[in-house]
């Protein structure tokens, strides 16, 4: 689901409504104080959960003392957080 490596996670699922909370539990899970990327370049399939969950890691990012970047954002996701009207809000690598 995650591969955890040191300052950055990949996500390695879809990021569908099936496995949003999940991956928000996980991805929270495995934050580390400092800054953390979270690579998303091995994600094939996204829906709208995919923004809802990566503004979730950004809130859960304090309580470990993190600072997120997201890399990769797939162009389907980075449409609808712009359609959102987000995108700022998702900071980038």
């Amino acid at each position: 689901m995650i591969d955890v490596q040191p300052g950055r996670l990949r996500i390695t699922v879809p990021m569908r409504m099936e496995t949003a909370a999940a991956l928000l539990a996980a991805g929270s899970g495995a934050l580390q104080p400092g800054e953390q990327v979270i690579d998303l370049g091995a994600v094939d399939d996204a829906d709208s959960s995919a923004v809802a969950v990566m503004l979730g890691w950004l809130r859960a990012a304090p309580e470990s003392r993190s600072t997120l970047r997201f890399a990769n954002i797939p162009d389907g996701v980075a449409a609808l957080a712009d359609l959102y009207g987000v995108s700022e809000l998702l900071p980038r690598l």
